[in-house]
C-alpha cells in the first residue's frame, strides 16, 4: 500500500528518473535530461502525486483537463473529450453504436466546454497551459480504475503537440492498464493487483482533495521555474559514483558509494518506508557531504520481494540488523578503511539507525536523524553512545513531541533542533537546504580531521 499521494509520486518518481533519462537521450535534438519534459497531472487526485514526480525529475508541473464527453442516456460512455486549447476528440465508432446526432453532441460538448474554461480559470489563474508541443509529456494520476480519463488526458496531450506520451500511476486494474498502451508510448504502473476492488483501497490516506490544495502545488511548482527545486534531481556530486552491492547476510542489497579524494569519514543513509537509495531528498543532502569532504553510502534496505510485505517496512529489528552488517563490511573497502562512520537516517530510516548505533560493536560516531522515528527504537535508546542530532521541521507538531521523548531518553550527546517552517518532509525552499547544513556540520564535529 501507499500511505498518501505525496508518498506514492516519490516511489512513482524513483521508477520514472531512469525511463526519462533513456527515452529522451534517444530522440533527435532532444538533450538527455527532463528538460525536454513536462509533467502534468489529473486534477485532482493525480495533483499531489505529479507534484513529487515534477519535483524529482526537475520538470514543470501542470494540469492536464479533460472532460469526458458522455452519451447523453449513459454518461459512463464517452463518447469523445475535450481538451484545453480547442482540442477535441471524438469516437466515432461509439458515436454510431450509440446512433447520436449532431446536436446531441453539441449540446454535450457545449456544457462540458463551459466546466472545462471554468476548471481551468480557477486551477491555473492567469497562467497559460504549458506547451506540449515536440516534448515527452508524462501524464500522472493517483490509479487507473476504468481508464476512461487516463485515455482521454493521453490523447488529448498527444493532440497538444506531446512527441512523446507517458501515462505514470501508482496502481492500476491489469487490464486497464493493458489497454492503455493504445494510447500512450509508455505505460508506468507500480502495481497491478489482480484483486483491485478500488483505487483508495491501496491507499492508507485517500482523502479527497480540494481545488485550493491543487492551487497550492502548482504555486510552489511554478516557483522553481520549472527547473525542479535544488534538491530535487538529487544534486549528483562532481566525481564517479560507484554503483555497488552490500553484503546484508541472507541477502545483497544495491547501493551508491561516492568517496571523495580527502575524505573525513563516512555517512551511511538509512531511508524511510516507501523510499530508496534513489531518494531525491536523501541524494540531495549526500551531494553536498560529497562537497564537504565526506563520503556517501547510499542503500535498498530490503529487496523488492520484500517491499511487498509492509510488515517489512516497519520491521525496525531486522532494518538495524542490516544496518549493522553493512556497517562491518564497510571497513573491508579500502577507500573507506580506517575512518569515522556516521548514520544519516530519515522517517523510520532513523528508528534503524538509533537501534543499530545501540548494538555493542557497532563503532558509528554520530547519527543524524531527519524528521525521524526514534519513538520505533524506544528500547534501544539509552544505549546509544553515537552522538545524535535531531532534525525536525517546526510544522511536523506530533513527531516534535516524539523527538522531545525519545531526547530524554537519550544518555548520550545528543540536541534538538526545529527547522522553521518546515513540515514534514521539508519541502518548503530551503528547509532541505537548512537540514543538510545543520547536519554536515554535526558530522565535521565528531569526525576529525579528514584522510588523505
Amino acid at each position: 500500500m501507499f500511505v498518501d499521494r505525496h508518498e506514492a509520486g516519490m516511489r512513482l518518481a524513483e521508477r520514472l528518473r531512469g525511463l526519462v533519462d533513456v527515452k529522451n537521450a534517444g530522440n533527435t535534438g532532444n538533450t538527455g535530461n527532463a528538460g525536454d519534459t513536462v509533467v502534468v497531472g489529473l486534477p485532482r487526485g493525480g495533483v499531489p502525486v505529479a507534484f513529487e514526480v515534477a519535483k524529482a525529475l526537475g520538470a514543470p508541473l501542470d494540469v492536464i483537463i479533460v472532460r469526458k464527453l458522455g452519451v447523453p442516456f449513459q454518461p459512463e460512455v464517452g463518447f469523445g473529450a475535450l481538451g484545453e486549447g480547442g482540442v477535441r476528440v471524438v469516437d466515432r465508432d461509439i458515436v454510431w453504436r450509440a446512433n447520436l446526432t449532431e446536436e446531441e453532441m453539441a449540446a454535450v460538448e457545449e456544457r462540458e466546454r463551459a466546466e472545462l474554461l471554468r476548471r481551468g480559470r480557477h486551477l491555473r489563474g492567469e497562467r497559460a497551459p504549458a506547451d506540449l508541443t515536440g516534448r515527452t509529456v508524462i501524464v500522472v494520476d493517483d490509479g487507473v480504475a476504468t481508464g476512461g480519463t487516463a485515455r482521454a488526458a493521453c490523447q488529448v496531450a498527444r493532440a497538444r503537440g506531446a512527441s512523446r506520451v507517458v501515462l505514470a500511476v501508482p496502481v492500476g486494474a491489469p487490464g486497464t492498464i493493458e489497454s492503455l498502451r493504445e494510447v500512450a508510448d509508455e505505460v508506468v504502473c507500480l502495481r497491478t493487483p489482480h484483486a483491485f476492488y478500488a483505487i483508495g483501497a491501496w491507499y492508507l490516506d485517500f482523502s479527497q482533495g480540494t481545488d485550493d490544495e491543487v492551487v497550492e502545488l502548482l504555486r510552489r511548482a511554478e516557483a522553481w521555474g520549472g527547473r525542479g527545486e535544488r534538491h530535487a534531481g538529487g544534486g549528483d556530486p562532481p566525481g564517479p559514483a560507484e554503483e555497488v552491492w552490500v553484503d546484508a547476510g541472507r541477502v545483497r542489497l544495491p547501493g551508491r558509494l561516492v568517496v571523495p579524494e580527502n575524505r573525513a569519514g563516512v555517512v551511511v543513509f538509512v531511508h524511510g518506508s516507501g523510499s530508496s537509495r534513489h531518494s531525491p531528498r536523501n541524494r540531495y543532502v549526500a551531494s553536498t557531504f560529497n562537497r564537504a569532504g565526506l563520503a556517501t553510502l547510499l542503500f535498498d534496505l530490503l529487496t523488492p520481494e520484500e517491499e511487498f510485505d509492509r510488515g517489512n517496512v516497519f520491521d525496525i529489528g531486522l532494518l538495524a540488523e542490516r544496518l549493522v552488517r553493512v556497517t562491518g563490511r564497510l571497513g573491508d573497502r579500502p577507500e573507506v578503511a580506517g575512518v569515522p562512520i556516521g548514520y544519516f537516517g530519515a522517517s523510520t530510516g532513523a528508528a534503524a539507525a538509533l537501534w543499530a548505533a545501540a548494538e555493542p560493536g557497532c563503532e558509528v560516531a554520530a547519527v543524524v536523524c531527519r524528521g525521524g522515528r526514534p519513538d520505533l527504537a524506544d528500547p534501544r535508546l539509552p544505549a546509544v553512545r553515537a552522538a545524535t542530532l535531531l532534525i525536525v521541521g517546526g510544522h511536523d507538531e506530533a513527531v516534535i513531541d516524539l523527538n522531545r521523548a525519545a531526547q530524554e531518553r537519550l544518555r548520550c550527546e545528543n540536541l534538538l533542533r526545529i527547522v522553521p517552517g518546515a513540515g514534514h518532509l521539508f519541502e518548503e525552499p530551503g528547509t532541505l537546504e537548512s537540514v543538510a547544513a545543520l547536519a554536515q556540520e554535526w558530522f565535521a564535529r565528531h569526525f576529525g580531521p579528514p584522510v588523505s
